[in-house]
Order: C-alpha cells, then sequence, then structure tokens
C-alpha cells in the first residue's frame, strides 16, 4: 500500500534507466525518486496534518524531569517531551549523555552494541546546464576498483534531463575505502576519488562545484538481533528506539520499524 500511495502521487517511479551491473533479485521491484528520496520524507510529514519539523538539533542529553523527558542539545536551551523516539544510526543511541546510560540495561546495552554499519564516501558532481555526459549507462556498479564501488549520472537515473537543469554525477565509494579513509582529510579524500574517476570516466568535462560527504554510518551490515523493529528503553514516559539499525537499510526496513514504532506508541497512548 505504501509503493501504491507513492507511486499514484508520482513521488517514486519505476526504474528503468540502464543500471550496468547491479544484482536484480528474482521477484523484486525497483523504483527511484525523480525528486530525491527527501521528496519521500516531506509527502509523509506533510501527510502528518501540522507536525513541526525542526533542523540542526544536536541531541546530546537525555534525562528524566518531573516525570517527561528533559533532552538537551549542543546549542540553545533543553527542553520536555512526553515520548521521545530516537530513530538515529545505533551508536549515536549509545552514545548519548544524561539518565540514558543507567536507563538502558545491561542486555539493551549488549544488543544495541552488536548492531554494525558500513562507511562509505559519497561525492557529488554538479554541471552547467547544457553540459553533456557522453556514456551509454544511467548507473554503473563498479566491481574491480578499491576506491569506487558505483557512479551514478542522476538526472539520468531520475528520467528528469532537461536543458534548463544541469546534470550531476553522483559517486559512492568501496566500504573497505570508506573504513580506511574514515578520519582522513576530507580534501585528499575528495581528491582520490576524483583521480579514480578520472580512470573510470575519462570523458567526464569539469564540473562547475563538487560536494565531498563522510558516511560514518552509511547501511547496516548487522541489525539489533531479537528485535522486531524496535526497542522500548523505557515506558513511564515512553522511551523507544527504532529505525533500520533494527531492520535493514532498505525503504522496506524503514516502513516495518516505523510500523512497529507506531504500534509500540499508540498501545501507550
Amino acid at each position: 500500500s505504501f509503493y501504491e500511495e507513492l507511486l499514484s502521487q508520482g513521488i517514486l517511479k519505476p526504474l528503468t534507466a540502464p543500471i550496468e551491473g547491479m544484482v536484480v533479485k528474482e521477484g523484486s521491484c525497483n523504483y527511484m525518486a525523480p525528486q530525491g528520496i527527501s521528496s519521500v520524507v516531506k509527502y509523509y510529514l506533510k501527510q502528518s496534518a501540522g507536525a513541526a519539523v525542526f533542523y540542526e538539533r544536536h541531541v546530546t542529553h537525555i534525562s528524566l524531569r518531573d516525570g517527561k523527558w528533559e533532552v538537551s542539545r549542543k546549542m540553545g536551551p533543553p527542553e520536555q517531551f512526553d515520548i521521545v523516539i530516537l530513530t538515529m544510526p545505533v551508536p549515536q543511541i549509545l552514545q548519548l549523555q544524561g539518565d540514558i546510560v543507567n536507563i538502558i540495561n545491561e542486555s539493551q546495552k549488549q544488543q544495541l552494541e552488536s548492531a554494525s554499519y558500513s562507511s562509505r564516501y559519497a561525492l557529488g558532481l554538479f554541471y552547467e546546464a547544457s553540459t553533456r555526459i557522453d556514456v551509454p549507462w544511467a548507473a554503473q556498479y563498479i566491481t574491480d576498483n578499491p576506491c569506487i564501488r558505483f557512479i551514478s549520472i542522476d538526472n539520468k537515473k531520475r528520467n528528469i534531463e532537461s536543458p534548463e537543469i544541469g546534470p550531476s554525477v553522483v559517486v559512492h565509494t568501496t566500504v573497505t575505502f570508506g573504513t580506511e579513509h574514515l578520519d582522513s582529510d576530507p580534501a585528499e579524500v575528495q581528491q582520490l576519488i576524483l583521480s579514480h574517476l578520472e580512470k573510470i570516466v575519462p570523458s567526464l568535462p569539469k564540473p562547475a562545484s563538487i560536494k565531498c560527504q563522510k558516511w560514518r554510518y552509511s547501511q547496516v551490515t548487522k541489525a539489533v538481533p531479537n528485535c522486531l523493529g524496535q526497542m522500548i528503553l523505557h515506558t513511564q514516559p515512553l522511551l523507544i528506539c527504532g529505525g533500520d539499525g533494527f531492520t535493514c537499510s532498505n525503504f522496506d526496513g524503514c516502513i516495518d520499524s516505523a510500523m512497529s514504532l507506531a504500534e509500540a506508541v499508540k498501545s501507550h497512548l
């Protein structure tokens, strides 16, 4: 039903662009988001009938105060909540300070600590409108390069090529490269990726701008065991965690966890 709704709204469309080297599982169907994956999140926030969304709130402490959760952040005053749902990567839940440190019991802590993630870099190359990128594919999985795993001509993959919008290229590194260079200088990493990219696609024109992004927690390699999409850390007031760390790093995994969280929260209201 989620896919049907998103397809009917044009938020998702079937992936029809040629992707070289993609392993297609039998019976699976692949989609893409023409306006980017954030359009899926924006669509659901719009459906929520007035959810207030705040950005740049880096949570550092969670503590109990008069039957509520007091949430502190890097900048700005602490705020109080009746229910707190944590969906950040599992290692970041374990880095939180305050009463939460003692609220997470020993067996939960062991479960959470056993979750693992891959790390990688993503590089975005942005071009002026009317720039031509002459390759026969929309995206390509690379199997024989120590640095690069995936290259996508993003507007081509999304079927939104137009003379008004400049093309963009997205590059994902291998997990091994990401791990080896996790704490390297970002400028050096960017240069390394670009030098490998030039060997793979020598015809690429010079971009107008470049953005290099480090994903310390990229994809879940091992989910939290024995948890069906969520874990309740405290019941009154409710403190609960979920997200792809409790399922798997694809859209189905996110939906499974979201449904599980919603059911748990509903039964506490």
